[in-house]
């Protein structure tokens, strides 16, 4: 088995084992899960490719199963899968263990709306770094229409992605070298800052923050909505 698969797999492991548990009943928003899973997948996959395309970042092979398809490893797609399941379901279990849960809206003001003007002041400037800008900008935009138009979700969700920041952490810093002899997802400097959290490139947490965060707007979307 190939590194990369093994921690999709570890990724998804437990969230899926207790996705049956009884105060949970997780498996009975699979529809919405997988729904979001799909439409926001879809975008992220196609800005992969694009950037993978043009070397923006790449995959090393020691670490994978050799399946590809669109120029992605089948491990890069399960990415968007296992990645996705697990932070909802942590977000389920937080909404369901603590349903009451409220930060005041002048806080979540604070928490949202001035990193995400921080992050587009940020886009702008880097415009000539292609991960930095887009990150930047993605995640911008991602934060300030969960403002405007998901603010119910936006309590649980931070106190949600304060604790998927440590799994997603160590996922990533294995995927960018710490632990491991080589990379397995390598970077071209010169489209980033060049600023690391350990091995990370600090663009990966803006481009964590919106694949996350819109597929736990769009579940709740689906939810309310169509199921």
């Amino acid at each position: 088995m190939s590194l990369y698969l093994f921690l999709d797999l570890a990724a998804i492991a437990i969230p899926f084992a207790f996705s049956f548990e009884k105060r949970l009943e997780f498996y009975k928003m699979w529809k919405s899960v997988f729904l979001s899973i799909f439409f926001v997948g879809a975008v992220f996959i196609l800005w992969d490719a694009g950037f993978t395309k043009i070397g923006v970042w790449g995959f090393n092979e020691k670490y994978l199963s050799g399946i590809y398809l669109l120029n992605l490893p089948l491990e890069e797609y399960l990415f968007f899968i296992c990645v996705p399941y697990a932070s909802v379901f942590t977000f389920k279990v937080i909404s369901t263990l603590i349903p009451g849960f409220l930060i005041p809206d002048r806080l979540i003001r604070l928490l949202v709306l001035a990193p995400a003007t921080l992050l587009l002041i940020a886009g702008i400037l880097f415009h000539s770094r292609l991960y930095t800008s887009s990150a930047c900008i993605v995640a911008s935009l991602s934060l300030f229409t969960s403002y405007y138009f998901f603010r119910d979700f936006l309590s649980h969700f931070i106190l949600s992605y304060a604790i998927i920041l440590i799994p997603f952490f160590i996922m990533n810093g294995i995927l960018t070298g710490s632990f491991i002899d080589e990379e397995v997802v390598w970077y071209n400097n010169t489209e980033n800052l060049g600023i690391r959290i350990l091995t990370i490139p600090v663009e990966d947490a803006f481009y964590g923050l919106a694949l996350i965060i819109w597929n736990v707007n769009l579940t709740g979307y689906f939810r309310k909505k169509f199921i």
